[in-house]
This record gives structure tokens, sequence and C-alpha cells, in this order.
């Protein structure tokens, strides 16, 4: 059950993440030694409770690491590490779903217009396209089957402690439709819902204090709910916040690009581990291991050989060997040129291609392919840092 009221919180402790997480692994502090029992061992409790419902419901778990620039006083860049991730974290963020699930069942019994954030199945082309990819691994997805969260976990956990895993996370990622806000409920595939919406955060998102509002009209809990007027342009609303999102994410990922080249600017010739993450006919992605630095590796610096991309195995295969780079390969790569103002790196692959898979034919160079280097005279934007071909691999915003 749930219920909604206007309230001031007080915070008794203020504790951080990291502090709650050592109390609940058995070193509390002087602060939170007393909150053990009354509050933090109830509450870690509670959660467990919802962790079996969230077992049973199989929301898409896509658990990809996020990075964080640190800064030094006078703001110069001091070094990029992984955030760290505890129980803590997926605590809170469950207690939020749950809470922003709340806000759209009570909008929904009232009756009243509601703000969604809606997430729709991916689309039978990008099902296709997955499917194909899988092939070269020798699994089988038949393209007619409905896409499904447990179906999705179901190949991840198989590749789970495979090489290949990092691959098959990057291809379900990218297989995924964006998530949106809408007036019109279609459910979110991602957590599994049939009907969630953003009500937590109403102090960054505006989204979020539309949900509030509406609350405030339909309970009678004071004069400040949504309007008629509110109300009748919720379409328009719905538009103008998914676009104002994508601005901002992008807006912040050109940002973070900038700060990893400026960070790297001094290091060209440095020798780097990373991952390939896509491929296009123009080159490589390249995602630095360290620190999460995107780069492009232009085709004509690849070995001597005829190199043909390969969409479905999202591949730059040789034609004579067969040879191929492959997305999820690990590689070593040579920093060769920084652009700090756009963000851009330049790499160059050092490491030996894959040996041709068994029983895989030869590409066939097509009428009007690429160059022996590739595709020529491709724009700007596609050699910065890749142009961002398929989709960041960036954890995926609910």
């Amino acid at each position: 059950a749930h219920r909604f009221t206007r309230a001031l919180m007080l915070s008794a402790a203020s504790l951080s993440y990291q502090e709650a997480q050592q109390a609940i692994d058995g070193y509390p502090t002087d602060k939170t030694a007393a909150l053990l029992d009354p509050v933090l061992i109830p509450l870690w409790q509670a959660y467990r409770a919802l962790q079996r419902a969230r077992e049973k419901r199989q929301p898409l778990e896509l658990d990809l690491p996020e990075r964080r620039i640190s800064f030094t006083d006078e703001g110069k860049i001091e070094g990029i590490r992984t955030k760290e991730r505890y129980d803590a974290h997926k605590l809170i963020e469950e207690f939020m779903i749950q809470a922003n699930v709340a806000a759209a069942e009570t909008l929904e019994q009232a009756s009243t217009p509601c703000l969604y954030r809606i997430h729709d199945a991916p689309s039978d082309a990008k099902i296709a396209a997955l499917s194909d990819f899988l092939k070269t691994y020798d699994y089988k997805w038949p393209k007619g089957e409905k896409a499904q969260t447990a179906r999705f976990n179901r190949l991840l956990a198989e590749f789970e402690t495979s090489q290949d895993a990092p691959a098959i996370s990057e291809l379900v990622l990218r297989s995924q439709s964006q998530a949106i806000y809408s007036p019109d409920n279609s459910g979110h595939f991602g957590l599994n819902l049939t009907r969630y919406t953003h009500f937590t955060s109403p102090i960054r998102r505006y989204s979020d204090l539309i949900i509030h509002r509406a609350l405030i009209r339909v309970l009678s809990i004071g004069p400040d709910g949504l309007t008629e007027a509110d109300m009748a342009r919720l379409d328009e609303t719905a538009d103008h916040l998914t676009m104002t999102e994508r601005r901002s994410m992008a807006a912040e990922r050109d940002a973070t690009d900038r700060y990893l080249a400026l960070f790297l600017s001094d290091q060209v010739g440095a020798h780097f581990s990373g991952r390939i993450s896509g491929a296009s006919s123009a080159g490589l992605f390249v995602r630095l291991l360290e620190t999460g630095a995107d780069g492009f590796v232009p085709a004509r610096t690849l070995e001597a050989e005829y190199w043909i991309y390969n969409e479905s195995a999202q591949a730059m295969i040789a034609e004579r060997s067969g040879r191929r780079f492959e997305i999820g390969m690990e590689v070593t790569v040579a920093l060769s040129e920084v652009t700090p103002l756009q963000g851009g790196l330049i790499l160059k692959i050092l490491s030996r291609p894959k040996a041709r898979k068994p029983g895989e034919s030869l590409p066939a160079r097509r009428q009007a392919g690429p160059s022996r280097a590739g595709s020529r005279g491709k724009s700007k934007r596609d050699l910065k840092r890749g142009g961002h071909a398929g989709k960041r691999s960036k954890k995926k915003r609910n």
C-alpha cells in the first residue's frame, strides 16, 4: 500500500552511501552504530523483499560501469576512476522505482492525466540485426521471437563468463529503444513495468515536478496543483521534455569527451588497452579500458589488406585472409592524435587481428565498396571519437 502527503523531511544523520554500506557490512562508526537496529537493518530487510519481487519481475539486467572525472582545487583534471557501486545505491534505486510506480498508480486511480515515462520494446529491425550478429557466435535467436526482458537476461547470463560478454552487452544495449515522456502509457520495457513515471527528483527534473503538481491537484493538498491548461498541454510538454533531455545528455557526453581528450593530450604516442566498441566502413571505434575514453581507428591504418565492413557481424574483415577486428575484442592501441576542443582521439591498433572463423566464407568486395583504406572522404564528424556510431555504452537512464 502507499499514500502521498505534503511533508517536510528532516535528515537525522545525512549518511553517505558509503557510510550506510560500511555499517551494514559490519563496520559501523560512532554515527551509524546507533542507527543499525532501528533504521539500517530494517531498511535492508525491506530491500531484500523488493529484490525478491525484482527477480520475479525480471527487468533488463544491464549494469554498465560509470566513470567519474575528478579535479584538483585549481580545476585541473586529476584522474578518471570507475564509480563505486554499492548495494546501498541499488537499495535507493529500487525504492525510487517503487515510489515512481506508486505515483503513476495514484494518478491512474484518480482518472487524471499522467506524464508517463515509457520505454518501448526493441523494434523488429533491431531484433533482426541482433539475431544476425548472434549467428556469428553460433547462437540462435529466432527473428520472429517476441522481445522479453527475461530473454535478454538469459542471453546475457549465458555469455557472462565468456570473453565475448562485452560484445554481447554492447549489442543488447544498442538493440534497445530510447525512453521518452508521454501522456499515453505503453509501459516500460526495460524495467518490465506496466506503469511508470518520474516522481522522485522534482528539484532537477521538470517532469517530476509535473507529477508532484498532478498529485497535489487530485489529492486536494494545496493550491499549486496542475491547472486545466497544464493538463491540456501534456502532449506538447512531453515532446519538449524528451527533446531537452536528449540535448542535455548530448552536452554531457561532449563535455566528458573534451575533458578526457584534454587529460590525454600530453600522452600522444603512448600505448593503451582498449576494447572495440563498434565498426563502420570508415574504421573502428575503441573504448580505452582505464579511462573509458572513446577513440577512432581509421581503416587506412589497419594492416595492409583490403578491409571490408561486415554490418551483421559488426566487424572489419580482411578480404584475402578472412582475419577480423570485431566488436568486443580487446586490443592494444597507440594514441596518434588528440583534438581537445572537439573531444576527439585518433588511435592506431597495434594488436593482430583475430584469425578467420572456421567455415566462414570470405567477404565479397562490393562494386562501389570502400577503398583499400576503408571509406575515404568521411566527414570530420565521423572521425570525431568514431562519430558515436551506434549507442554509447553509458548506463541507460530510466
